[in-house]
């Protein structure tokens, strides 16, 4: 091997650790922040948690009458508004979404 190939691989196999500490690093803000959103999203939270919150509950009733209170809702727990969209787009449409987002923006998520 070549002085020039050795030392690349020298160097290259030095910097990994550091590499690897520095991306730890700057993972872990970020991580953190996806864990504990602020707010719920028609996108991203679980129909569950949303079912879970009493607010957000209280808003699915007002844009999407009939919901919660659906045999059938239990399914859908571990699935977002955004995923049931398909199976009900005249009732879970992006109109619907927008507005459920703008009202998910002003209560907390828990």
């Amino acid at each position: 091997m070549s002085f020039l190939k050795y030392t690349a691989l020298a160097i290259a196999v030095a910097a990994a650790p550091l590499s690897h500490a520095a991306f730890a690093q700057s993972a872990a803000p970020a991580a953190a922040a996806h864990a504990a959103p602020a707010h719920y999203s028609t996108a991203e939270t679980e129909i569950g948690k949303l079912l879970d919150d009493p607010a957000a509950k209280a808003l699915l009733d007002k844009y999407i009458p009939g919901m919660t209170s659906n045999d059938q809702i239990d399914m859908a727990r571990a699935m977002t508004l955004k995923d049931i969209q398909q199976y009900s787009p005249d009732q879970v449409n992006d109109k619907v979404l927008a507005q459920l987002d703008a009202e998910f923006a002003k209560i907390p998520a828990k």
